[in-house]
């Protein structure tokens, strides 16, 4: 704001010294006496003194303004639509900075939304304003959640059930395993080719699908698949700690506070091979951390049936390249569905894309308008009762 000032008032001096300039030409000439000298002290001091005062009010305006910073360019719907919910709000100041800027000017924001971005120990200790990170979904594996503890500083994830977050990411698991199902490379090709009647495909019909992390997203996708005539099995750390907290009139049917109608056969993560074993489909849908981090390995993929499907639209981390690969090239795996990578942006020359059973989404799950404009919502919610100093809603802390 202040550089704004600084140069509103140089405009208008601009505009106006010509003619205390036409006095000093005057009195340079020696016409005129006094009076146009006076008038061209007094002109510039009542300048000095607007300026000045205009500048103690901007500083005394940006005190009273809380700071939202977006790190890096992925993403770009997050900090516009944030912006267009708090564009009625002058005291909320929305940036989205490149990352390799963010370390240099973290220090100037109160909320940090990190979306891509690695917080590390180092860059979180310069963050000396900071009251609060979080992501613009639930994924925070980016973020040293300790060192922001230590700081002081609270993280926070917003929950994917209520902003539409969970069912656009169930949606596109589904569109990647009718892809593969339906096998949409080849089909492109026949189009080229002017072929008709070619590749025959497959349906869901009739298969038996994994889900892999029965979290909010397991729990979606397992309502939207029920239509498909399919046998859903599933695993998650523990089934007792799966209750329904939704009051929306299309909560998913509850009994004792376990969601049982959805899932045909259940287990836990230690059943993981067995259930692998099991599946036409794999889709993974857990949270990356140490434990889950390359855990879809060698071992895992032999263990599942030869020619199935493999779906990951959690995070490419926790799927090992190499073993992927290696089964894709024997043709042990069917296919890979991924809107997630080991290395984002995804690289167009990877060797895995000259598969014809590989189909890849730009991590692109979550983003759609009803959930993105959803998570808006809540971040600019955020902002505003962090600007107030009330309590923080909509989102889980994490720390």
């Amino acid at each position: 704001m202040l550089g704004v000032v600084r140069k509103q008032t140089f405009k208008v001096l601009q505009k106006n010294l010509p003619a205390v300039y036409k006095y000093n030409e005057v009195v340079s000439s020696g016409v005129g006496g006094a009076a146009p000298v006076i008038l061209f002290i007094t002109v510039w001091n009542l300048f000095k003194d607007i300026l000045c005062k205009m500048e103690g009010m901007a500083t005394n305006d940006d005190m009273n303004i809380t700071r939202v910073l977006f790190c890096g360019p992925y993403f770009p719907p997050s900090h516009i639509y944030t912006k267009e919910y708090l564009q009625n709000y002058p005291f909320i100041q929305v940036d989205d900075v490149p990352l390799a800027d963010v370390p240099e000017v973290i220090a100037n924001y109160h909320l940090c939304v990190v979306k891509s971005m690695r917080l590390n120990s180092n860059v979180i200790s310069r963050a000396k304003q900071m009251k609060l990170i979080m992501q613009y979904g639930v994924g925070l594996e980016g973020v040293d959640i300790g060192a922001a503890t230590n700081c002081g500083i609270k993280v926070a994830r917003i929950p994917g059930d209520v902003t539409g977050n969970a069912a656009s990411c169930a949606e596109m698991a589904i569109y990647l395993m009718l892809g593969l199902l339906r096998k949409q490379n080849e089909m492109q090709i026949a189009v080229k080719q002017k072929k008709l009647g070619e590749p025959i495909g497959e349906t869901l019909l009739g298969k038996t699908v994994y889900i892999m992390g029965f979290g909010n997203i397991g729990v979606h996708l397992a309502k939207r698949l029920r239509p498909f005539g399919v046998k859903i099995i599933a695993t998650k750390r523990s089934w007792a700690s799966h209750t329904e907290v939704s009051s929306q009139s299309n909560a998913l049917p509850v009994e004792n506070g376990i969601i049982d109608d959805l899932v045909d056969e259940k287990g836990i993560h230690e059943d993981s091979h067995k259930f692998a074993g099991k599946a036409d489909i794999v889709v993974c849908c857990l949270i990356l951390n140490k434990e889950t981090v390359g855990i879809i390995n060698r071992s895992f993929i032999s263990s599942m049936k030869e020619g199935s499907l493999l779906v990951n639209i959690a995070r490419g981390g926790i799927l090992d390249y190499e073993a992927v690969a290696h089964y894709l090239e024997c043709g042990h795996l069917g296919g890979l569905g991924i809107d997630v990578a080991w290395t984002e942006p995804f690289n167009p020359d990877d060797p895995i894309l000259k598969f014809n059973n590989v189909i890849i989404t730009p991590h692109v799950a979550g983003v759609t308008e009803h959930s993105y404009r959803s998570m808006a919502k809540v971040v600019g919610d955020v902002a505003l009762q962090l600007h107030a100093g009330t309590p923080l809603t909509g989102i889980e802390f994490v720390n």
